[in-house]
């Protein structure tokens, strides 16, 4: 999915007219270069490996700059902690493997056309939606008591 997301998210802050200081500037590539749906903590690890001097209180900020910027997207996977990609120019879902945490990012048009069929059903025009499948893989072995 990747391959939607390659938007440069330093672009879009320019679009915007945001400042962009050297440290937002890493922290907007390792978000945009990102493959998994990092937290804040994560983001600050990967970071802080290419510029040492960024804080973690400075990711805090920048990322919830982006987010009320629409630039990127905040989600709860239920793990207790936001996590972050940025906005896709293609709509996609997420099933979230809940053994290993592991989110897959997944498109289904039958999906996309039974959403807007049960909107229409309840006399609505469907025009957004998250869907987000929590699963164990089929070879999972239930866990003892």
């Amino acid at each position: 999915m990747t391959e939607s997301k390659n938007k440069d998210i330093e672009a879009l802050c320019a679009q915007k007219g945001m400042r962009m200081t050297e440290q937002r500037r890493v922290i907007a590539r390792v978000l945009a270069t990102a493959d998994d749906h990092p937290d804040v903590e994560e983001l600050y690890r990967r970071c802080s490996a290419i510029d040492d001097r960024i804080s973690i209180s400075t990711v805090y900020r920048t990322v919830k700059l982006f987010e009320d910027s629409g630039i990127i997207e905040r989600h709860d996977f239920r793990d207790g902690r936001a996590r972050y990609e940025q906005i896709p120019d293609a709509h996609h879902d997420h099933l979230i493997n809940l053994r290993t945490g592991e989110v897959i990012e997944f498109q289904s048009e039958e999906i996309e056309q039974l959403q807007a069929e049960v909107a229409r059903r309840l006399g609505y025009r469907l025009v957004d939606h998250r869907l987000e499948l929590y699963a164990l893989p089929l070879d999972d072995k239930p866990r003892r008591s």
